[in-house]
């Protein structure tokens, strides 16, 4: 192999037309020289290949065609043998002999093995082909002479001779060969004990073991040795099948050989061969390791214990659950999913531990510190963000004394990290010698609050926190922005702060740009502070267009949204205008008669009943003008001593009767111009009957305050439904209460030219008082007395008199309007009901 070979191919006749080429295991020679028409010549530099073949063809255009062919072998001169070796055991008859024989030849290669004495004399020779090992009969050496002991090697390509190997039968004895009686895993960890045994005394043996895993290579383990027969290797995978092989080493022997270099005999341990292999299976692995457990208590003081689960390569199989130890005043066991990674305790808890229970067995119990030592924590340098955005390099200062903590002493820091808003913590265990420790599976633009804690034997320090970024990026938008104000080159503005999470780093500065829309000027942009809040700015007159930004480390954000804002005056006009058109509208609605009415309605018929109620004025109260009158005009005229007003009192019918006689007024109206209802005149309700009463009235210096309406048209309607509803009523109170009832008027028995005056003077008869009743309107009529007319007037005037008698059972008297005048004279007030006179014709 790895020869030039030169290939010839020949034709029995010329060809003119045909083309010879030539194929190295079916691949085309292009190397090609031609001779004649008959032979070519083809070169094969360097073929590596010990079996290959060659073929000639014929190209004759429309076909081809195998000339001839044949095989070629290729190989290798031997290597010289290297490492012989001779061995056998006390009670083995046959010498075995090894060696190596090197690299590969591809083809047969004999191996003739000799063994000479010391003077030259061929004590034994054998031949085989292509091994490495061979068997010398014990019987043909003497135990005790030394010999040397070679192997030549050979092939059709070259020989080579091994170094002579000096061979002494005493010196090969090698212990028998040991066998595994045994072999036991163990379920707390991954170990397996094997039981071996020899037929050897092994008190001076040292055993050895190999394994291996299915199609893999040996390994030779370290072994623990329990006692004479019995050995443990540890550190195997769970669940894995092994294969396992022992020997046994005599380290008092020694074996001499001759080296390459000077032939100088070597010393090193006899071992027996390899055991016949045993087969096992390992079993499960349960945790051996505590978890890695934490606490976190929130503003309310509420603890929540944590862990995390146990790494893979310290157990096989799955974590089935966990079992939380609580201490109160009694031991109790929660058991938790083997989901869950965190439980809340209750504040009477003493202490804490955790267990992995799996298939294989539980991990050792983890106590989680509860309390708090009162130490303050350790203080924090700047983190160092790495270049990637993903980790974070922390470093505090450490305790510059041993005793610095008062609680007890150093176990060990926790470093707690979460994202802002917070989420589930993370956290990780650092050594108490070490000052710094890195944070990794951290999200670039995403702010974490790191915290360091000192645990010691009493208890968790206070932490000691920062604020960090393991890669800042630009912000995701622009901040809010309001107006608050805008005067004349003067804007008030105020912007919010951004959320965390659209923050993505530490804000630097806000940036204002400025527009001015009337007039198109080149942008303003004003830089300002990083902290929110609300400040005037200078700005362009006019109507502006106003956008933010914020900005970070790695640069500025997008900008917000975009306002527009005008200065103050042109917001006020508008109100303005705006509060008038509405004020417009109401007026105009208000002014409509007919929609203020209608309005009125609405109103009253939604309030309470009383609303609707028309109420009297107190302006137009007589006694308020006749108050008037007496502090304007004299008294010397008046001769009463009682007082314009005296007291109201209610009396009794007897006592009326006898303080005030009844007085006759007889009227004669003829029966024609009652039945034309023509005549209207006031009809005065007595227990008698009805009569009309008329008269003019002079020289009065006092009107008693009875009442005075005027009598509308638009009203009549409701005054005539007051006299139907007081038709119904058989009797009625008298308007005038017990006064006015008792006066009986006789009209034909009144002289003609009487007034009050005459009836004062005495003119009529006793038991009669000067008594007169002016405009007395009714229901059905209305009649009115003049006061200022002359003197020698007639006593009865009917003005546009008309009045309905015909066929009328019942007329009601007003209660709006009755004016009583007294003349020379005073007439003490009493209370007249307010109700309905309703008069009875007889």
């Amino acid at each position: 192999m790895g020869s030039n070979l030169t290939v010839y191919c020949h034709l029995k006749t010329c060809q003119p037309s045909s083309t010879i080429f030539l194929e190295l295991s079916s691949k085309t020679v292009k190397d090609r020289s031609e001779i004649n028409c008959t032979t070519v010549q083809f070169h094969l530099p360097n073929v590596q290949e010990s079996q290959s073949f060659v073929v000639c063809k014929l190209d004759e255009g429309h076909s081809i065609k195998t000339v001839s062919g044949q095989d070629l072998q290729g190989g290798r001169p031997p290597d010289k043998p290297q490492k012989l070796n001779c061995h056998l055991t006390r009670s083995s008859d046959f010498i075995y002999c090894s060696w190596m024989s090197g690299s590969q030849t591809y083809i047969s290669t004999t191996y003739n093995s000799s063994i000479s004495s010391d003077n030259g004399t061929c004590v034994y020779s054998n031949h085989i082909q292509d091994a490495e090992e061979i068997k010398i009969p014990r019987r043909t050496l003497d135990e005790n002479t030394k010999y040397e002991f070679t192997i030549t090697a050979y092939n059709y390509f070259g020989v080579s001779r091994s170094n002579p190997f000096i061979l002494c039968v005493k010196d090969i004895v090698i212990p028998d060969t040991p066998y595994i009686t045994h072999i036991g895993f163990k379920n707390t960890f991954v170990a397996v004990d094997l039981q071996w045994n020899t037929t050897d005394y092994s008190a001076h043996l040292r055993p050895s073991v190999r394994l291996r895993v299915p199609n893999g290579s040996w390994e030779v383990r370290e072994e623990t040795e329990l006692n004479d027969t019995l050995i443990r290797v540890d550190n195997l995978k769970p669940l894995t099948d092994y294969e396992f092989q022992l020997r046994t080493c005599n380290s008092t022997s020694r074996l001499k050989h001759i080296t390459e270099a000077d032939f100088t005999p070597s010393s090193r341990s006899l071992c027996s061969k390899w055991s016949p292999s045993v087969m096992g299976r390992s079993p499960g692995k349960g945790p051996s390791k505590p978890l890695v457990v934490w606490r976190t208590v929130d503003s309310f003081q509420n603890v929540t214990v944590l862990w995390k689960p146990p790494p893979p390569q310290d157990y096989s199989g799955d974590v089935y659950q966990y079992r939380v130890f609580l201490s109160r005043n009694d031991m109790e066991d929660v058991v938790c999913p083997a989901s869950s990674r965190s439980l809340p305790v209750p504040a009477e808890v003493h202490s804490v531990s955790i267990s992995a229970v799996t298939l294989y067995g539980s991990s050792p119990p983890a106590n989680v510190p509860l309390g708090h030592s009162g130490d303050l924590g350790p203080v924090l340098r700047d983190p160092t963000p790495f270049a990637n955005g993903i980790a974070v390099r922390v470093s505090w200062f450490g305790p510059r004394t041993k005793n610095w903590s008062t609680s007890g002493e150093l176990l060990q820091y926790v470093l707690e990290w979460t994202s802002v808003p917070e989420t589930e913590p993370q956290w990780q265990e650092v050594d108490k010698n070490e000052d710094n420790t890195l944070i990794t599976g951290l999200t670039a633009g995403v702010r974490y609050k790191i915290s360091l804690y000192a645990v010691t034997t009493g208890g968790v320090s206070s932490p000691s926190s920062t604020l960090v970024y393991s890669k800042e990026q630009k912000p995701a938008s622009g901040p809010d922005l309001s107006v608050l104000g805008h005067e004349n080159k003067m804007i008030k503005i105020l912007w919010e702060k951004l959320p965390v999470n659209q923050q993505r780093g530490f804000i630097r500065n806000y940036t204002l740009y400025i527009q001015a829309l009337d007039t198109g000027d080149k942008e303003l942009r004003v830089m300002l502070p990083a902290f929110p809040k609300q400040m005037w700015v200078e700005c362009p007159e006019g109507t502006l267009s106003l956008q933010m930004t914020a900005s970070t480390l790695a640069g500025e954000g997008p900008r917000s949204n975009r306002i527009v804002s005008q200065p103050a005056a042109g917001l006020v006009i508008e109100v303005v205008v705006t509060i008038t058109f509405c004020i417009t509208i109401i007026v105009s609605l208000i002014c409509c008669r007919c929609i203020r009415k209608r309005i009125k309605q609405r109103c009253l018929s939604w309030g309470p009943a009383w609303l609707s109620h028309t109420l009297p004025k107190p302006g137009n109260s007589n006694a308020i003008r006749l108050l008037q009158q007496d502090r304007c005009e004299p008294c010397f005229g008046s001769i009463d001593s009682d007082p314009l007003l005296s007291p109201i009192t209610l009396l009794s019918w007897e006592e009326r009767e006898a303080m005030y006689p009844i007085i006759h007024v007889h009227v004669q109206v003829s029966q024609k111009r009652l039945e034309q209802g023509s005549v209207k005149m006031p009809v005065l309700a007595t227990e008698t009957g009805t009569v009309p009463v008329v008269g003019e009235l002079h020289h009065a210096s006092y009107k008693p305050h009875i009442g005075e309406l005027a009598s509308q048209v638009d009203k009549e309607e409701e005054e005539q439904k007051d006299v139907a509803a007081c038709v119904k009523e058989e009797v009625c109170p008298s308007a005038f209460g017990g006064l006015l009832s008792s006066v009986e008027v006789d009209c034909p028995a009144v002289p003609k030219g009487t007034d009050i005056s005459s009836v004062s003077d005495g003119s009529w008869p006793r038991p009669s008082h000067t008594t007169a009743v002016s405009k007395i309107n009714f229901c059905e009529g209305t009649m009115e007395t003049q006061s200022h007319g002359e003197v020698n007037d007639p006593p009865v005037k009917f003005h546009h008199a008309d009045m309905t008698m015909a066929d009328m059972a019942d007329t009601c008297l007003s209660q709006r309007t009755v004016e009583t005048l007294l003349a020379k004279g005073y007439f003490p007030q009493i209370p007249v009901s307010s109700s309905a006179l309703c008069v009875t014709q007889r």
